[in-house]
Formats: C-alpha cells, sequence, structure tokens
C-alpha cells in the first residue's frame, strides 16, 4: 500500500478591532469574498469568519481579550506580513491608495521577485503584495 503523504497548511488568522468593518473593507477594496459565513457571539462579536482572495485564505475574529487575542498595536511595528500573489500589483495597489490607505512601499519592479508593493490595511495588518516576473 502506497502512502499518501501528509501536506501541512499555514493558514493567517487574524485578529481585528472590528471584524464586520474589516470584513466589508476586505470584500469592497481588496475584492475578498467570504468563504466561511461569520459565528456570531452572544455578546455580538464576530468569533469567526474566513475570507480568501483568489484562493488565498485567512482566517479572522474580533478581538478576545479573555483568550489574549488582541488586534495589532499601531504604535508598533508588524511581527508578521501577509504576502499576497495577485495578477496585478499597480491594479491592486490603485484600489487600496483610492480608499485612502498610504503605502510602505510603492510598487517596484524587484529582480528576480517580480513587481511588488506594501500597505498596511486600516486594521493594522501589514500586506506585501507580489507578481511573480514573467
Amino acid at each position: 500500500m502506497t502512502e499518501i503523504p501528509f501536506r501541512s497548511a499555514l493558514t493567517p488568522y487574524l485578529c481585528v478591532a472590528d471584524a464586520r468593518a474589516a470584513i466589508n473593507w476586505y470584500i469592497d477594496v481588496l475584492g475578498a469574498e467570504i468563504t466561511y459565513e461569520p459565528i456570531v457571539m452572544v455578546d455580538g462579536r464576530i468569533g469567526h469568519v474566513e475570507l480568501a482572495i483568489g484562493g488565498a485564505g485567512w482566517m479572522m475574529a474580533d478581538e478576545f481579550e479573555s483568550a489574549g487575542v488582541a488586534p495589532p498595536d499601531p504604535a508598533r511595528g508588524n511581527a508578521v506580513s501577509l504576502h499576497l500573489t495577485v495578477p496585478d500589483v499597480d491594479a491592486f495597489v490603485a484600489r487600496v491608495t483610492a480608499a485612502g490607505v498610504d503605502l510602505d512601499r510603492e510598487p517596484e519592479d524587484e529582480p528576480p521577485a517580480g513587481r511588488v508593493a506594501a500597505f498596511r490595511d486600516p486594521f493594522g495588518h501589514r500586506w506585501f503584495i507580489n507578481t511573480p516576473a514573467d
């Protein structure tokens, strides 16, 4: 019998201060889609939701102080950046800047990686955007 190798998966689980606003922003600005409908807790917080952009998914929830889960502190740098491969960095960045977000890194060609840019979303998460070189 041939054994099927185990394949690991790593999925970011983001914490935000306002999950409802974040869901709307990620859908409206980044073009995300909900892949798992929000679970609303008794107190009204979003306990879990899953989103994806072009098949690249992440999980998200409101802050849970009792579990030690908090959104990014804007007074500090980010410990983690989300890397997202997109078909057109410039078009993606145009949507982000039209929504009032300042870029950490303007779009530029960076061989051999391709075209890259970076920004922090309104919820404190840093995104590194990349279109691979042909």
